[in-house]
Parts: structure tokens; C-alpha cells; sequence
């Protein structure tokens, strides 16, 4: 049974930041894509990182370049996104996914096999 297991939102001040973690179950890293997308209240769920299976290449949003950055610890099986300088506009529910294997295409939530539960981020102005 696959479990993606986000953790680390919380509420922060603009200009701040916070680290969220994905703990996975019962799929391994090292052929998948693993993804952050989010979703604000009324707003469709869009793209906000991957990170390819060879972890190798990375992939970001436009909105997030240069200040959001995600990692991988293997030998955990947990991938984090670290969000720094944060705006009003990064409120949103943070989702982490998983690819099937050798996936190749990162930015469509519909290549996205495996999703976690959602952890809040909510950032005050």
C-alpha cells in the first residue's frame, strides 16, 4: 500500500519560511517523479516542484524560481520542499504525488499516480 505523507505547514509571517516534508510508503524514489503541486481556495491545483528519479534534474514554477528549492534524502524516502521569502499568494494546500515508474513529464497533476493528504501553508502579510 502506497502512503505519501506530507508534513511541515503551518501559518508564517511574509518573508518567512517553512519546510515541508513528503515521508513515502511502499514505493521506492529511484524510477519515479516526485512532485509538489498546490491548491488555493478557488483555484485549480497547479504545478509547484518536481524532482526527476534520477534526482538529478529539477523542475520549478515560474511564481516559486529561486525561492523555493526541493530535495530528496533516499535512504529516508522523504522529499522536502524548502520555501523561503514567502508570499500572501503561496497560501495554499501543498500536495506531494508520485509518478508511476519512469515517468518523464513533471508539470501535469494527470501524470501523477499517487498523492498525499494535503498540508496546509497559510502566509500572513
Amino acid at each position: 500500500q502506497v502512503q505519501l505523507v506530507e508534513s511541515g505547514g503551518g501559518l508564517v509571517q511574509a518573508e518567512g519560511s517553512l519546510r515541508l516534508s513528503c515521508a513515502a510508503s511502499g514505493i521506492t524514489f529511484s524510477t519515479r517523479v516526485m512532485g509538489w503541486f498546490r491548491q488555493a481556495p478557488g483555484k485549480e491545483r497547479e504545478f509547484v516542484a518536481a524532482l526527476s528519479w534520477s534526482g538529478g534534474r529539477t523542475y520549478y514554477a515560474n511564481s516559486v524560481k529561486g525561492r523555493f528549492s526541493i530535495s530528496m534524502n533516499n535512504a529516508k524516502n522523504t522529499v522536502y520542499l524548502q520555501m523561503n521569502t514567502l508570499k500572501a499568494e503561496d497560501t495554499a494546500v501543498y500536495y506531494c504525488a508520485a509518478t508511476p515508474p519512469y515517468a518523464s513529464e513533471p508539470y501535469d497533476a494527470a501524470r501523477y499516480s499517487y498523492w498525499g493528504q494535503g498540508t496546509q501553508v497559510t502566509v500572513s502579510s
